[in-house]
């Protein structure tokens, strides 16, 4: 195994933390603001965890933060999906859903891997993405079975959103599993969610990639612009 391949895991954590804390203080109600926030913090925890240890393997004087807010974005290899603009709660709640979905299957077999330090990352933070999907599960099904308006919102959630589903199951020259394996019991539990929410799953269509391999939109930029900024301006600097 590879750093490149925990950064990658690391990115994923990192970028879609960042977008679900754009939420805090403007969730639609108080209970829902405070769970996609702790979901923020879950994913940012993970993060570290992979960056503390991508940078033990890469043993150069890297560390969690050097990793985070020193690279730029050509050197980031989170999925496309978890960059885009959070949007309104629909695609929020359907982001939220389909990486978690993902991020579960992939942390389950992980959590089995033969490097034991990777087992146990994949393993705590499998916990954690088992409420996350759990969590975003319910949400799909109220807004797709909730009124008109809900339903709308989410329909068009998915008609932005499933374009950008097939980079998870693509491989990276640094993957250590077949991402392929993790599609089954994905786009499975995608139908359920679907169907009890009422709406349909898209068919085969065109896939937008290339984050995997450090070819971003323009949006990751602006990310790193906000998030980077107090350790660029003042580097080395320390509370």
């Amino acid at each position: 195994m590879t750093n490149h391949y925990l950064i990658h895991l690391a990115d994923n954590a990192l970028i879609l933390g960042h977008r679900n804390s754009e939420w805090c203080g403007h969730g639609p109600v108080l209970e829902q603001d405070i769970a996609i926030t702790n979901i923020s913090l879950d994913l940012i925890g993970q993060a570290r965890n992979f960056y503390q240890y991508a940078a033990v393997m890469q043993n150069d004087g890297s560390t969690e933060d050097t990793l985070a807010y020193l690279r730029d974005s050509r050197e980031f290899k989170n999925c496309l999906l978890a960059e885009l603009p959070k949007g309104d709660w629909a695609k929020t709640i359907l982001r939220q859903f389909i990486f978690s979905n993902y991020q579960f299957e992939l942390y389950k077999l992980l959590a089995e891997h033969e490097d034991e330090q990777l087992a146990a990352i994949c393993a705590k933070a499998l916990k954690e993405v088992t409420y996350h999907l759990k969590w975003s599960s319910e949400w799909v099904i109220r807004l797709g079975d909730g009124t008109e308006e809900s339903k709308r919102r989410l329909l068009l959630a998915v008609d932005e959103l499933w374009t950008y589903t097939g980079e998870l199951f693509i491989n990276a020259p640094y993957d250590i599993i077949d991402q392929g394996e993790l599609k089954p019991a994905w786009i499975n539990r995608v139908s359920q969610i679907f169907e009890e929410a009422q709406i349909p799953v898209p068919g085969d269509m065109y896939f937008q990639t290339g984050g995997k391999m450090g070819l971003h939109s323009e949006h990751l930029g602006f990310i790193l612009a906000e998030m980077q900024f107090l350790q660029r301006a003042y580097p080395d600097a320390a509370w």
